[in-house]
């Protein structure tokens, strides 16, 4: 219960700057569950008055009382939908912006940890149950329970010794209640985690829809959706169940409770201690008291279930982001001296990916990173932009601790070539603007344009991309499956090189083209590197010759440092590794090994 109560004033915060639309939205409540209370009331007058006392006046004006109410009751619930809606969808739209904000911020420990199906459920299903929650679901609870109240109020005022014999019926409703709250909760959970998990399985089949077709595995993962829609519908299934079981049991007493009424009713009539009329109206509240609880407990259900997806949503907010970013300080224009002061990494508690790094990059300089796979390389340069914080030790730029530069500041003079160049929907121009929003604000397209045409040329793809039909506005189409690999990546250095960054790390650039493509991609990367502070994670050797220094790590740890040649000549690791490239060579002279690129 306290649970509960703590994820509602947090929803409360979030509809703290609608307040006044808020009290607006309470006061048409407020006034529509009054009106509901009326027409019963009106039954005793329509008995007594009219068809027992046959006054034509009483009849005018109930007639005229039944318009009125019933229009001004619509008048209200107008106001109510309106007004509930625009605070709903007001809430729903702070939450789904800070939801998104928050796991855009998510270190990638967390999200490399989540499936992206259940990610998006958050922000999709979860925050469109909410919605539901703020706006149908409090509305129905706010309405229903004064109109209970209000109900009750006017039996008391009838007949006080009916009224009690009613409500010895109450506490085992109200037990009734909180049970099936807690018993809808936990069903609410589960159907949430289940619809979770079955977007998961579309998203993971979709994007890997190529494996999917390559091993004909269309029935396997028809097989899992089938699985996981099965768990859904049960899921689903048990939470109707609860939730008719309940609201069956709670309408069964209270027709009970109507049976006796009417039997001790019925008897102070025929003593005369209790008109007919006042009878007709306590039955018809009795009766009408139906509705409110039956469409109470029904909102008990969906209230269970919006705080069910009240408490994902938040579950993922109160994780840390792990990297903060309580730094104030700008870097300025960085030269792009790096330093790793002996430096340690841990993903897990007690299992070191990175031991005691302690090396000095100078500004300008070109460092190749190798070593078998799980040595720790691309987590090494997952540092600098602060993707990770060190477990120990620290990371310099230009003499400045990373850990106290504004993020954005910081990391937009960094340009990352991935290995898997993803590129958004939409055209190149936007794709290679993209490391440069500013650019949209460039005083004339032209100029615009410039920047991005030198930067194309950098990468060596304006020649490409101006022999296209549409040139630079070619739709590049969904992760720009409309390119190949190549072109893919040549236009992810290109997006990098955009901003004119200081420093530059190019993850695994080459290392899914074949030897054609390799030579192209790496004369773009030559010359995007030069007069740039330069880190290359290797996995082909060849890529590496020219680098001014090259760092073999082993287990973490660097255990050679030098240039190719000395690295040769003083044996070890890379000796090793290279031998295995180029001792076994297939007839087209591609390099062949076990040696693999680091997964991460």
């Amino acid at each position: 219960m306290t649970h509960s109560r703590s994820t509602l004033l947090r929803l409360g915060s979030y509809a703290a700057p609608c307040a006044g639309t808020l009290m607006q939205a309470l006061f048409c409540m407020i006034a529509a569950s009054g009106l509901n209370v009326l027409p019963p009331w009106l039954f005793r007058s329509v008995v007594d008055d009219v068809l027992i006392s046959k006054n034509m006046t009483v009849l005018n004006a109930l007639c005229v009382s039944v318009v009125v109410i019933f229009a001004l009751k619509g008048a209200a619930l107008y106001g109510q939908h309106c007004l509930m809606s625009r605070v709903g969808q007001l809430v729903v739209m702070d939450v789904r912006v800070a939801l998104y904000d928050h796991m855009q911020r998510m270190s990638l420990r967390y999200i490399h940890a989540s499936r992206v199906g259940e990610l998006m459920s958050r922000i999709t299903g979860d925050v469109a149950t909410l919605q539901s929650l703020v706006t149908t679901t409090f509305v129905n609870l706010v309405v229903n329970g004064v109109t209970f109240v209000g109900m009750l109020g006017f039996i008391f005022y009838i007949n006080w010794r009916l009224t009690l014999i009613t409500i010895t019926v109450l506490p085992l409703v109200a037990w009734l209640l909180t049970f099936a709250a807690r018993r809808l909760r936990t069903a609410g959970h589960r159907v949430q985690e289940r619809l979770a998990n079955l977007t998961a399985i579309v998203q993971e089949a979709f994007s890997a829809i190529r494996v999917v077709r390559a091993f004909a595995t269309e029935e396997l993962e028809l097989e899992r959706f089938r699985g996981g829609n099965l768990e859904n519908f049960e899921a689903l299934l048990r939470a109707v169940r609860i939730q008719a079981l309940f609201a069956g049991v709670i309408e069964v007493f209270l027709i009970v409770a109507l049976a006796v009424v009417f039997w001790f009713g019925g008897r102070d009539v025929l003593r005369g201690e209790l008109s007919p009329g006042e009878l007709v109206a306590f039955i018809g509240y009795i009766a009408f008291m139906v509705q409110p609880i039956r469409v109470f407990m029904n909102g008990m259900n969906s209230l269970q279930t919006g705080l069910a997806a009240a408490d994902r949503i938040f579950s993922v907010l109160d994780t840390p982001t792990e990297v903060t970013t309580g730094a104030t300080r700008s870097p300025g224009r960085i030269a792009g001296r790096v330093t790793f002061e002996h430096v340690s990494f841990s993903y897990v508690e007690g299992q070191e990916v990175l031991r005691d790094i302690d090396v000095e990059i100078k500004e300008g300089e070109k460092i190749a990173i190798v070593g078998p796979t799980g040595s720790g390389k691309s987590t090494l340069v997952d540092l600098i932009p602060r993707f990770y914080d060190p477990t120990s030790g620290r990371v310099l730029i230009d003499g400045q601790d990373v850990s106290t530069l504004l993020l954005p500041d910081l990391r937009k003079q960094i340009g990352i070539v991935p290995q898997e160049s993803v590129l958004m929907k939409g055209s190149l121009t936007f794709n290679i603007a993209y490391g440069l929003p500013e650019l949209a604000d460039a005083r004339t397209e032209t100029a615009r344009m410039e920047i991005i045409r030198a930067a194309a040329k950098v990468a060596g793809i304006d020649d490409f991309i101006m022999g296209l039909p549409d040139g630079y506005e070619t739709e590049v189409g969904e992760r720009g499956v409309t390119l190949s690999g190549g072109q893919r990546q040549r236009t992810a250095i290109a997006r990098a090189v955009v901003r004119d960054p200081r420093i530059l790390i190019l993850d695994e650039a080459t290392s899914s083209l074949d030897l054609e493509v390799e030579r192209q991609v790496q004369a773009a990367m030559n010359r995007a590197m030069a007069g740039r502070t330069s880190f290359i994670i290797a996995h082909r050797l060849s890529t590496v010759r020219n680098a001014d220094r090259i760092l073999v790590l082993e287990a973490g740890r660097i255990v050679q440092e030098g240039s190719h040649e000395s690295l040769l000549r003083a044996g070890g690791l890379y000796a090793r590794l290279h031998r295995l490239q180029f001792d076994s060579r297939d007839s087209a002279g591609n390099a062949q090994g076990s040696w693999t690129p680091d997964p991460r």
